[in-house]
């Protein structure tokens, strides 16, 4: 038997406790400000409907003519593969679940449209469209046709449409409680946000609604839409976008990128309007650190190519578009905009060529790490958290199934949900 080592100190426990009673309302600011990730399923992207002709089969119909778009232009996995350079074999796994997806889910998230994409209207005419809206959804939701998330998008805070931005909120609103209240995957996205005053102004928007049908305090949450310079640098210098998500209150969920009117704000010209212009990148780059650790993700916005009219063009649109979602989930901007069901094709496949790429290698490390074994690569518990992040997303989205990463990593959804974050429940992800 060895000698025991003899441990010596040199201070008092009353030094240590000095010191942590010092850091309690840091402790306390830590948590609140810094919660992590939420543990729920981000979307793959959000598709945006105009008000008025959104209807109870917009989300079949998306589906239906990006399976048309697929038969016409690319009819089977090899075609697909060649037009966006996925490789063999990859080429019938990607392919098969894009179909799968496109029938069975082939939207994720959509926001039912009451600004630039519906434009100013008679008052009478948007309450009409925002409660039919609000009926639909509802509708939606209560037979299962739903996306897992749907919302609107009102008017800005701005002062020439503030009113009918608060109306149609009011309505949607009003309507869904009196079509059986508020659905679990709602989402409410606030566009052309310049100062964190806005936000506050929503907040209280909201708070005073759920007063009014006597609601939990904070039941309402929201996206804060980033199309503005000022909403990145604040006319004092500091991350604007920082404030307005200390401005929510807790109430955001997402940053969302406006591809089109950020770049105009900053005099980019049209035809270098992008979401991979150095403008861009700039941009999302500040909302990525303004977001981390807070619980609000961040997304990626949209290109305006649209795969229509002849099969060289619909090819050149979708290489385009994969190559930008591909880049920007590199980015780790897991979620974009899709403006046409075109999109959907090469979203998906973007989306799932890039979990199954990295399935074996991720599944691998983690397995490597839980039996604390070393290989080329020795992780650190952050890195352990990411590699079940990336299981789960591509669990989340039908990129993977819950039986191979099963396989691969000897853990559970529960045991990876548990590496992620500890405020992840268990999730039921149907395979295709």
């Amino acid at each position: 038997m060895g000698q025991q080592e003899q441990v010596a100190t040199s201070l008092a426990g009353v030094v240590s406790e000095e010191i942590s009673a010092s850091l309690v309302a840091v402790d306390e600011e830590l948590a609140r400000r810094y919660p992590g990730d939420p543990g729920t399923r981000q979307p793959v992207h959000t598709v945006y409907v105009p008000g008025d002709v959104f209807d109870a089969g917009t989300i079949r119909a998306w589906g239906d003519q990006a399976l048309a778009a697929l038969d016409e232009h690319a009819p089977d996995a090899a075609s697909f593969a060649k037009v966006l350079g996925i490789s063999d074999e990859l080429a019938a796994p990607v392919y098969d679940r894009v179909r799968a997806k496109l029938r069975r889910e082939p939207i994720e998230d959509l926001r039912v449209d009451f600004e630039d994409g519906y434009g100013p209207r008679p008052d009478a005419e948007e309450d009409a469209d925002a409660a039919r809206a609000a009926r639909l959804i509802a509708e939606a939701f209560r037979n299962g046709t739903a996306a897992p998330y749907m919302g609107i998008r009102m008017k800005c805070m701005e002062a020439a449409v503030r009113d009918r931005g608060i109306r149609t909120t009011d309505v949607f609103l009003t309507t869904l409680m009196q079509h059986g209240g508020l659905p679990d995957g709602l989402v409410l996205t606030l566009p052309k946000v310049t100062y964190p005053e806005q936000v506050t102004a929503f907040v209280r928007l909201l708070s005073a609604f759920e007063k009014a049908h006597g609601l939990p305090e904070g039941r309402l949450g929201f996206e804060i839409q980033i199309e503005t310079s000022q909403s990145i640098l604040a006319a004092d210098g500091t991350a604007a976008v920082a404030r307005m998500i200390d401005a929510a209150q807790g109430r955001a969920t997402g940053l969302h990128y406006g591809t089109f009117d950020y770049s105009a704000c900053v005099g980019v010209s049209a035809a270098y309007q992008a979401s991979d212009h150095p403008a861009a990148d700039h941009a999302k780059a500040v909302m990525q650190v303004a977001a981390a650790g807070t619980g609000v993700r961040v997304s990626d916005g949209s290109t305006n190519v649209l795969p229509v009219g002849s099969t060289g063009h619909v090819h050149e649109a979708w290489r385009l578009h994969y190559g930008l979602t591909r880049r920007a989930l590199a980015r780790a901007y897991y979620q974009g905009w899709d403006m046409h069901p075109g999109h959907m094709p090469t979203r998906y496949a973007a989306v799932y060529a890039f979990y199954r790429e990295g399935l074996e290698q991720a599944a691998g490390r983690l397995a490597a790490y839980v039996a604390k074994t070393e290989g080329d690569v020795m992780d650190e518990p952050a890195t352990a958290k990411a590699l079940s992040g990336y299981l789960l997303r591509g669990l989340d989205c039908g990129a993977l199934d819950n039986a191979e990463v099963a396989r691969l990593t000897g853990l559970t959804r529960a045991d990876l949900d548990a590496f992620a974050s500890p405020r992840r429940g268990s999730l039921t992800v149907t395979a295709p």
